[in-house]
């Protein structure tokens, strides 16, 4: 009989790359997750590991015992998802507060705009469901949530996708959208910015009016540099950051145009002009969780306080 445990414990090598890696995931020491590795090796009666340099690969046996790994896995949260909707169903009231732990990933514009509702609407629905939240790169955070491990950070990750730029739908993964987000042009003040009311007059007057965007590589910067050559001209990018709230001190002040999203201004007024871009673009804001998980209360509870601050 194969070990679960270890089993898991093998997928998280291959995870990783390196037994210190799974081990300092895991908080284990190396030598541990050695000799578990070591006992797994006897359960099956095939070679796991092979050394190459300072990584591990796995042998072909290997590979197939964390195939059925991580199948093992989506079993498990399935079964605690039909286990959970069976404890709720029995207590007879499908509005009674739920318990637990749900990890939130969610970025920067989505967290100042939807979280602090959504965290208030659960707290009183549901005050004994812990919610924590992490602000992380919705890329970075999509891979975590898709691996099929034991150390996994989140449990519902908030994503976005910019026109033409779509994120990857990773296998295991399901999303709700939560709101199509208008993307607009963001000028200084007129006293700032005199004469420059869209983009076709940034066009003549672009070496005038430095931008700021995000880091190049991000969906935002390509969709802003793409907005502006079709626009007739390069923009000239002088101020680079992934905050977006500087991205709107930084146009408020007269340093800078933009382009941003409307979330960054939910909830506060903005010195800021906003004009509306050709074609109306909108960029996609959805909550992504593991397709084997959707059944679990408390996961659906999050998801919905979250689309509800979007309805208010």
């Amino acid at each position: 009989m194969l070990d679960v445990r270890r089993l898991l414990l093998l997928r998280e090598v291959a995870t990783r790359g390196t037994l210190a890696a799974a081990a300092q995931a895991l908080s284990y020491s190396p030598s541990h997750v050695s000799q578990q590795l070591g006992l797994l090796a006897r359960e099956a009666g095939a070679p796991l590991l092979r050394r190459s340099g300072r990584r591990v690969v796995l042998t072909a046996e290997a590979e197939e015992l964390v195939a059925a790994a991580g199948e093992v896995l989506d079993v498990l949260e399935r079964a605690r998802a039909r286990v959970a909707t069976t404890t709720r169903d029995r207590a007879g009231d499908p509005a009674a507060p739920l318990t637990g732990r749900v990890r939130l990933a969610v970025f920067q514009s989505a967290a100042l705009a939807l979280v602090p509702g959504a965290l208030r609407q659960l707290a009183a629905q549901h005050p004994g469901l812990r919610v924590e939240v992490v602000q992380a790169e919705p890329g970075a955070a999509l891979e975590e949530l898709a691996l099929r491990d034991l150390s996994r950070d989140y449990d519902v990750v908030v994503a976005e996708e910019y026109p033409a730029h779509s994120a990857p739908h990773l296998p295991g993964l399901v999303r709700t959208e939560l709101v199509r987000d208008a993307l607009r042009l963001a000028l200084p003040p007129e006293h700032l910015a005199p004469g420059v009311h869209d983009l076709a007059d940034l066009a003549g007057s672009a070496a005038a009016l430095p931008w700021v965007a995000e880091p190049e590589g991000t969906a935002s910067r390509h969709f802003a540099e793409q907005t502006c050559r079709t626009s007739g001209f390069e923009p000239d990018v002088r101020f680079t950051s992934a905050d977006l709230q500087t991205h709107l001190r930084l146009v408020e002040t007269g340093c800078a145009v933009a382009l941003l999203p409307d979330l960054v201004h939910a909830g506060r007024e903005s010195a800021a002009r906003l004009v509306d871009l050709p074609g109306a673009p909108r960029r996609t804001v959805f909550a992504a969780q593991r397709a084997a998980a959707t059944g679990q209360p408390a996961l659906a509870a999050v998801v919905e306080a979250l689309r509800a601050q979007v309805r208010s």
